[in-house]
């Protein structure tokens, strides 16, 4: 059924399971990937996470900081969840990005996305810890999201109100030994109070794509 539907279980053990991934208190025991599996053995990955209701700064901030790491052979992970997610998702289709989803992967969410979905699963990867037939759950998304920042070196929050989900990805990285990133805006944009407070608790705040690669090259020597 798995085979019929381009769907490839891969087990803990299995060679192309994520190394990172291997070394988070939890991870899944089996991962259900659709795309170019080939991806989850790149070394150099930055998830990328935000509000879904990014300003018209994002797409800017995306191609200043995102988009030269995917030039200089980052991959790009996220969530495919609407705004900073699929921005990011689009913008890495000609180069490497992998989707995590909060849903099986027959049920991808949200709707809106599904146009993309598909390019992903043409070109890029598509990941899930949920059986295939797993619909979308609220309790699903806030649990994946230790998957994102488990198989990265570090995560970039761009844009997020103070109660943002992407929080919660930013807090697992920190939880999991890795480096947080978070773009500063202005102090009167409510999609900017979260990323403040993250750089008020330690974060590093990041102007330029090359202050990103500063500090994570350490991680791959």
């Amino acid at each position: 059924m798995l085979h019929a539907q381009q769907i490839t279980p891969i087990t803990f053990h299995h060679s192309s399971y994520p190394k990172l991934l291997k070394h988070i208190f939890d991870p899944p025991y089996l991962i259900y990937a659709k795309g170019n599996i080939s991806l989850l053995n790149e070394t150099k990955m930055l998830s990328v996470v935000g509000t879904r209701h990014p300003s018209r700064e994002a797409l800017q901030i995306i191609n200043k900081i995102v988009v030269p790491l995917m030039k200089s052979g980052w991959t790009i992970v996220s969530g495919m969840a609407m705004g900073i997610d699929g921005m990011a998702h689009q913008q890495a289709l000609a180069h490497q990005t992998i989707a995590v989803l909060g849903s099986g992967l027959n049920h991808p969410y949200p709707r809106q996305n599904c146009p993309l979905f598909k390019q992903m699963c043409a070109s890029q990867l598509v990941i899930s810890e949920y059986p295939p037939d797993a619909r979308p759950e609220r309790w699903r998304f806030p649990e994946r999201n230790r998957i994102i920042s488990g198989m990265t070196l570090g995560t970039l929050v761009i844009e997020a109100k103070e109660k943002s989900g992407s929080l919660i990805t930013a807090d697992q990285a920190l939880d999991q030994g890795r480096d947080v990133f978070a773009v500063p805006g202005s102090i009167f944009k409510e999609t900017c109070g979260g990323t403040h407070r993250l750089i008020q608790q330690g974060a590093k705040l990041v102007c330029d794509w090359q202050d990103i690669i500063q500090e994570l090259t350490w991680r791959m020597e």
